[in-house]
């Protein structure tokens, strides 16, 4: 690793390993005067006369205009999220809203298409002094090649594993570096998300490389917005994993919506083909927490509904998913599952609680829940060879469940979840056969077992939800103690945000679990099954 200077404005030559140097300098990153964002049916080809004027769909969901309070009812985790400086640093707080603003700019945008203009001439006094000086001039880095190799390095060996959950095919390992290399947008995402990480691992606190790089990506990618090119929306979708490792847990929707409206307005879903698919994915997964961390109070931003191909309904989910004949589809099949549970939870509590008039009655609510339980059940029995478990421990407190697809392990995760959710809402006119997989415990204890036996680091940031859900099921010292080591095993190891979940169930347990008491409950772990 090398040592990080205190923070500074870029300033040295641009010597990327790749062939960009010749590329000619950017806009700059306010758009000019009669510049209109438009949308194109091509993404790989930019197009520089007009089309016939087309409208995006309403987005389903309302986006957050405030900063001032949390973008969704808080769960316990809001006042206990620790920081480093990299979230209240003024600069990553401009760019992270000039995006969010550029991406709901060009989502709802309706205008005939047009070329960006980069003359900036014409921009009133006003604006010019009211942006910093990042965005006037072509911007260079002051970084060394060699701290570039670092952070590509890294971002193959610790940051695409987990973009690449539950793709087989590698597309952010593989496919998306070789497409950075004739697009800088791209490659400034790429290394800002990598220097992030190593930032969150090795606990620097006031020098950010990744926030020059994040400011860089930005100012690239912002005469580019209005080219439906695949390549803008992984930069974007890595913008916000970036955004998402150290965010609060109050601030995740707010984060997600930018992205949520490009998808929406451009009609992507889990069934569009080559790298767009892989980014959805991706990105829904980061949707997905975001709905578990609400705690019951919200569906994802993008209801599950528009994951699936335009034609197809809800009901034919199922045969959808089944018709691709793919494990990775399976797994990501899971993820669907368990955000239709997210959003049954979330329409039920609206509905009790608020009045909301979601249609959540007692004979609709039964027949969703019926119907949901019955898929997830389904989803089990339909595994394919790689998402079964290839060896599974008794051992107390929890059963060790080894996978060795990458897919597998996260899944069936999420499966469990997902049960855990309807359990904890199942209406009391139905009786369930009397079975392991009616207990929430049960599923519980498979949650802790399954991150216990597979510490692959492709999927331990997706366990964080899952073991806080699990979690404040049990009641053992021991149990306790096992659930807060791998939440801190995962946040040392990742870089992301995890540990902010401790408080969170020390809360639901009603004491905090100190160092001692942890040391001392692990020597003495309880026989309960």
């Amino acid at each position: 690793m090398y040592p990080h200077a205190k923070r500074r404005r870029l300033t040295g030559d641009v010597s990327f390993p790749t062939d960009l140097e010749n590329a000619p300098p950017p806009p700059p990153l306010s758009s000019p005067p009669g510049f209109t964002p438009t949308l194109n049916n091509d993404w790989t080809h930019t197009q520089t006369h007009t089309h016939p004027q087309r409208h995006a769909p309403a987005p389903a969901y309302t986006p957050s205009d405030s900063t001032d309070g949390p973008a969704f009812p808080s769960p316990l985790g809001a006042a206990s999220w620790g920081h480093d400086g990299f979230s209240h640093d003024p600069g990553f707080l401009a760019s992270q809203e000039e995006l969010r603003c550029m991406l709901f700019t060009i989502a709802q945008s309706a205008a005939p298409t047009r070329a960006a203009s980069p003359d900036a001439n014409g921009l009133d006094e006003g604006r010019r002094e009211g942006r910093s000086e990042r965005n006037i001039g072509p911007m260079r880095s002051a970084l060394s090649s060699r701290r570039r190799v670092e952070y590509l390095k890294n971002y193959v060996g610790q940051v695409a594993p987990w973009l690449d959950m539950f793709d087989s095919q590698c597309t952010f390992r593989v496919q998306i570096p070789a497409l950075a290399r004739t697009f800088p947008a791209l490659l400034n995402a790429i290394l800002a998300i990598s220097a992030r990480q190593m930032e969150r691992k090795e606990g620097i606190q006031d020098s950010f490389d990744s926030i020059e790089l994040y400011q860089e990506a930005i100012r690239l990618l912002s005469p580019l917005l209005q080219m439906r090119d695949p390549k803008v929306i992984a930069a974007c979708v890595l913008l916000c994993c970036l955004e998402m490792m150290s965010a609060r847990a109050q601030d995740w929707r707010r984060h997600l919506e930018g992205c949520t409206a490009l998808f929406d307005a451009f009609g992507i879903h889990g069934f569009s083909s080559g790298l767009l698919q892989a980014v959805f994915w991706c990105y829904v997964r980061m949707d997905l927490c975001g709905a578990l961390i609400s705690d019951g109070t919200e569906s994802t931003l993008l209801r599950p509904r528009k994951w699936l191909a335009p034609d197809c309904h809800e009901e034919d989910a199922a045969q959808l998913f089944q018709a691709t004949q793919s494990p990775d589809m399976h797994a990501n099949y899971a993820v669907y599952l368990c955000a239709k549970a997210c959003e049954l939870v979330a329409d039920r509590t609206q509905f009790l609680e608020l009045g909301a008039q979601n249609e959540c009655t007692g004979d609709v609510f039964q027949r969703r829940w019926i119907r949901l339980w019955d898929d997830l059940q389904q989803w089990v029995e339909d595994r394919p060879p790689e998402l079964l478990p290839v060896q599974t421990t008794q051992t107390k407190p929890f059963p060790h469940i080894l996978f060795l697809h990458w897919a597998a392990i996260s899944s069936n995760q999420l499966y469990h979840t997902a049960c855990i959710l309807l359990l904890n809402i199942m209406p009391k006119s139905i009786k369930l056969r009397s079975a392991p997989i009616v207990s929430a415990l049960w599923h519980a204890r498979r949650i802790c077992g399954i991150s216990l036996a597979n510490p692959h680091q492709g999927c331990l940031n997706n366990a964080i939800q899952p073991l806080w859900i699990a979690g404040r099921l049990f009641s053992h010292v021991s149990e306790h103690a096992i659930i807060i080591d791998i939440i801190r095993k995962i946040e040392a190891e990742t870089g992301w945000g995890a540990c902010w979940r401790i408080r969170d169930l020390e809360l639901a347990w009603g004491y905090p679990l100190t160092r001692r008491s942890r040391k001392s409950a692990t020597q003495h772990s309880p026989a309960a099954g």
